[in-house]
């Protein structure tokens, strides 16, 4: 295949060029409100509160996994259920650097807009119970003090649709270690 305008072939290899670059530009834009929010996020190597059995993923944030974990997926076992299949036994992600969208955010104060046909929009927040901050409400943050879901969600889709599989396909972490 030919190079697109934006630089990347339009097979795997682009779409997972691509889906590095849309992580990193996760990692600084989540570096950036973490910065922000220094005094109240808790969460820090170890901390595992969000790290919960049955978070799924979409198949070409999975395909990375699998691309650069292959032995550890084919020989490793996955942490026991109750928490994330890719903790290791004292608490650390055995995948950080190729982790998915949503384990990027985590711990961050999330919102995201439900429109409904009937009325007006509708906004929701979100974040750790351990970074709550009762003296700054998350409902009192400004919208940019916020991860904003829905996106990047987006535009993990498209990366979806063009890796050739349904949308809103995930799969769940745990399933990506081998059977036994």
């Amino acid at each position: 295949m030919g190079k697109r305008a934006d630089g990347n072939d339009g097979g795997a290899s682009g779409i997972a060029a691509r889906l590095t670059d849309l992580h990193d530009e996760v990692a600084r834009s989540a570096g950036t409100l973490e910065g922000r929010h220094v005094d109240r996020l808790r969460c820090g190597r170890g901390c595992r509160d969000c790290c919960v059995d049955g978070i799924t993923v979409f198949e070409v944030e999975a395909e990375r996994i699998r691309r650069h974990h292959a032995s550890l997926l084919r020989e490793g076992r996955p942490h026991p259920p109750g928490a994330c299949a890719f903790l290791d036994p004292d608490g650390a992600c055995r995948v950080y650097a190729d982790r998915p969208y949503v384990c990027r955010t985590q711990g961050l104060p999330l919102r995201w807009l439900v429109r409904n046909e009937a009325g007006p929009t509708v906004e929701y927040r979100d974040i750790c119970p351990l970074n709550d901050d009762p003296a700054s409400p998350l409902e009192e943050l400004g919208s940019d003090e916020c991860w904003t879901l829905g996106p990047v969600e987006g535009r993990l889709a498209t990366l979806q649709r063009e890796l050739g599989g349904e949308p809103l396909r995930r799969i769940g972490l745990r399933e990506l270690f081998a059977r036994r």
